[in-house]
């Protein structure tokens, strides 16, 4: 993505003044619009799920995905400008879209439509990395912390999506490092496949069908390897976990004498579904920890949680029990931690998280040519520091 660094003294990015941005999202199964002013407001939003799309599929068709993307766009974007009190995006101070990474084809849907209506009304354009957007909204101060300003520049975030899990230090517009990373599957994918062994429907996701099955289950009633308790870095790894859950569910049916397609007590998915979560929070708190202590080191004090899988409540309540107690149980002093969530509702993606992403980076003078932008399904956020902060020559995977 090159970037044309300058500052226009036309246009209003540079100073205190107000201005508006329309954000395009289509980089998976979801379109979204939202125009958002540069105080954090949201003026018009609109999104138009794929969930009944794919449901019947387990998992996202991404010919299907892109096809859903053409029949919608034109209405979600006009639903957004509409919401805000705009007859078109002649009335919006700059254009941006999600570029990548994510479904080529489908991030190609929102490009081109970005593109077009920068150009034909004359608008800065801005390129937006879809995890960068995700971990900018946490700075949007549109939390539940009435009062407290948004987090500065260093925070640490942890993303943790259905296709990405990474421990980062967001030093700065633009300025990732990431400490860790998965070594195989994301949390939110593993959320999908014990959601499908157990029968759950994963039209909305299969996270949130476990989380609201796991309410009435016993967290304890079978016991579930931690991943990588051993591992001193600040990786994450879910594929062991998820073979584990299937060799459990196998040995329960067995025990009660299922056959194949017979449906498990209702019961024993709670349980099971209990028992699956309470690990894989353990180990996001386990990995949390460590990048905790290695940033409270360097006079970070801040956690954003972002992505998908944050707006569980249990990821939120556990990881923000983690913080209030951080401070305290390094042992340095110099404050406790806190924690930021955007709302669940915006955890998913969405087309606030593109605009806002695009008012930080107008801000420091960023943006992009519209014409011959192209979109990527996989780019790099930062810089690989894990074998530095971990300290034992260990590294993480590259982003996805």
């Amino acid at each position: 993505m090159e970037e044309d660094v300058g500052e226009d003294p036309e246009m209003p990015f540079g100073g205190d003044g107000p201005f508006t941005v329309l954000g395009i999202e289509t980089s998976c199964d979801d379109t979204g619009a939202a125009v958002v002013r540069s105080d954090g407001t949201i003026l018009g939003e609109a999104l138009a799920s794929q969930q009944d799309i794919h449901e019947k599929w387990g998992g996202v068709v991404p010919g299907l995905a892109r096809e859903a993307h053409v029949n919608e766009i034109d209405r979600i974007v006009a639903a957004a400008l509409a919401q805000a009190g705009m007859a078109s995006a002649a009335q919006v101070d700059a254009v941006a879209v999600t570029v990548g990474p994510g479904l080529e084809i489908c991030l190609r849907v929102g490009c081109e439509k970005a593109k077009a209506l920068a150009l034909e009304h004359a608008k800065p354009f801005v390129a937006v990395h879809h995890l960068e957007a995700h971990v900018m909204l946490a700075r949007a101060g549109l939390g539940a912390e009435e009062g407290l300003a948004p987090p500065a520049f260093p925070f640490l975030a942890l993303l943790v999506s259905g296709g990405h899990c990474q421990l980062l230090l967001c030093e700065g517009v633009g300025r990732f490092s990431i400490l860790g990373g998965t070594v195989d599957d994301a949390l939110g994918e593993a959320f999908d496949k014990v959601a499908r062994l157990l029968g759950l429907p994963t039209g909305g996701g299969g996270g949130p069908a476990v989380e609201r099955c796991a309410r009435a289950g016993d967290p304890r009633a079978y016991p579930l390897p931690i991943p990588m308790v051993h591992k001193k870095d600040m990786n994450f790894s879910y594929a062991g976990l998820k073979n584990s859950f299937r060799m459990t569910v196998e040995r329960a049916r067995a025990e009660l004498a299922l056959s194949a397609d017979a449906p498990l007590p209702d019961g024993a998915v709670a349980d099971l579904a209990a028992s699956f979560q309470h690990a894989a929070i353990t180990h996001l708190e386990q990995r949390v920890r460590r990048a905790v202590a290695h940033c409270h080191a360097r006079g970070v004090r801040t956690l954003a949680v972002v992505g998908g899988v944050a707006a569980n409540a249990q990821v939120r309540a556990r990881l923000g029990a983690l913080c209030a107690a951080a401070g305290e149980r390094d042992g340095e002093g110099g404050g406790a931690w806190r924690m930021v969530v955007p709302p669940a509702r915006l955890c998913t993606d969405n087309g606030v998280m593109v605009a806002w992403s695009a008012v930080e980076r107008l801000r420091c003078g960023v943006s992009n040519a519209a014409a011959g932008q192209e979109v990527y399904a996989r780019v790099p956020l930062g810089p690989q520091i894990a074998a530095e902060a971990s300290g034992s020559g260990g590294g993480g995977s590259s982003p996805k």
